[in-house]
């Protein structure tokens, strides 16, 4: 039990997917701007890379090594993760329309979003069990909430402040991302 929350203090804190690892910056920048847009958008990920890293485990242990098709990984792990974008989409766009249409096409981006499909392969490569790679799936999901929310709150604060001409607009942005980087960095040495 003690290494499963060690897994997952260090998947949504010490290894943030988006801040360590650098994957999934496209839904990161794109979706950032507004607090509400990006925590639909955590909320959504969090669903789809919590059953994407379940789905992906069973079908990794019970059909792809048992009948020694573990070469075919990547493209069933895309499929099984755009079915279930497609499935989110769906389910956003019939309950939830204001929030559905101001993500726009970040939402059906959620496909290609590469931490996505990292977390299903590194739950794989690193011999998982069913049970773990969900709970690491969540805990990865979770910290790229935590990350998106944090940065749409501080670019909430910062659109209106005075910034130098030559930082104004990405630029910000990317610095920004680069301290909050630093800042979870120094989680580094507690896990």
């Amino acid at each position: 039990m003690k290494e499963v929350i060690l897994i997952a203090i260090g998947s949504a804190i010490v290894n943030n997917v988006v801040l360590s690892q650098f994957l999934g910056l496209c839904p990161f920048f794109g979706v950032s701007k507004k607090v509400n847009t990006a925590a639909g958008m955590g909320m959504a990920v969090i669903f789809v890379i919590t059953i994407a890293s379940f789905i992906t485990s069973v079908l990794d242990k019970f059909i792809l090594q048992n009948f020694d098709l573990v070469y075919l990984r990547t493209i069933v792990f895309i499929l099984v993760i755009a079915a279930l974008v497609q499935f989110v989409e769906m389910f956003m766009k019939k309950s939830m329309p204001p929030l559905y249409n101001s993500l726009g096409i970040f939402l059906p981006l959620i496909t290609t979003n590469c931490a996505v499909l990292g977390v299903a392969l590194n739950n794989v490569q690193y011999g998982y069990g069913i049970g773990v790679s969900t709970i690491n799936g969540l805990a990865t999901a979770v910290g790229f909430t935590i990350a998106i929310v944090i940065m749409a709150g501080i670019r909430e604060k910062i659109e209106y402040n005075d910034i130098p001409t030559p930082f104004k607009g990405s630029a910000i942005v990317l610095v920004t991302a680069g301290l909050m980087a630093i800042a979870f960095m120094g989680f580094s040495g507690v896990i």
